[in-house]
């Protein structure tokens, strides 16, 4: 494929980049010429083979709003080189805090606290960088992407119900942005992954492909990154509301 310019490439946003769904999103999205701006709570990390290196990624602290918005900036900043315009905005950033012995935190006894930071990234987050960046987006017709989880449905044995509720608001809100978006020309959609194979999986998670999965084994992180590219790609034209769940079967 020949270079190109950044004037001349396709452009997407993805926070949460550095490992699983997020850097399989990387990789998918960077092999089909796209410019992939990537934004982290931490900074780019020297030993990264991302080529790109730190003038496509952004430091930012999505549980800080006054953090987000200096990022919304920072990302607008460096859009003007093409024409402001923004293709795809995927918010696959989360946190899930467990409990001291590693279980999961239920409605009961999880801090006050807690609830706010992990529904401040995981739902707040989302809406902000999207609000923010909605001209650029516009500009495009561009499409954004939130990343839910199976959680967000059913009571899951190792998902937090902080993270379980939030994921589940976040699906509500995708439906409420494609109605808002739709009529600027912006798509707005969910996918909602099942037990993926990263290096966040739980103890017990065999238990769970044995007798729930239909298909019989984990899904992998690229194939999650193939449903967010399609999502963001043309193929997707006239989807806009939708929730696509990647999980093998599971809750058939």
């Amino acid at each position: 494929m020949p270079n190109k310019t950044n004037a001349e490439r396709k452009t997407l946003v993805l926070t949460g980049a550095s490992r699983g769904i997020g850097h399989a999103t990387v990789k998918r999205f960077s092999s089909a010429g796209w410019r992939v701006i990537t934004c982290s709570r931490h900074g780019f990390p020297e030993d990264c083979p991302w080529e790109m290196g730190p003038e496509d990624h952004i430091q930012v602290d999505l549980a800080d709003s006054d953090s987000t918005r200096t990022a919304i900036a920072e990302i607008k900043e460096r859009l003007k080189d093409q024409g402001s315009c923004l293709n795809a905005l995927v918010n696959n950033a989360a946190v899930s805090p467990k409990a001291p012995d590693g279980g999961r935190y239920n409605t009961i006894d999880m801090s006050h606290d807690d609830w706010q930071h992990v529904f401040q990234v995981n739902f707040f987050g989302p809406i902000l960088l999207a609000r923010g960046l909605i001209e650029e987006l516009e500009l495009a017709k561009g499409a954004v992407v939130n990343v839910s989880s199976i959680a967000g449905s059913r009571v899951h044995p190792f998902a937090g119900a902080a993270y379980a509720t939030s994921k589940a608001a976040l699906a509500s809100l995708t439906r409420e942005m494609a109605f808002d978006f739709g009529p600027l020309g912006i798509r707005v959609n969910a996918i909602s992954p099942g037990e993926i194979d990263t290096s966040i999986l739980s103890p017990g998670t065999d238990k769970i492909v044995k007798e729930q999965i239909p298909l019989g084994r984990l899904g992998e992180a690229q194939e999650v990154a193939k449903a967010i590219y399609f999502l963001c790609s043309d193929a997707s034209s006239y989807v806009n509301g939708a929730e696509l769940h990647i999980n093998g079967g599971q809750h058939v």
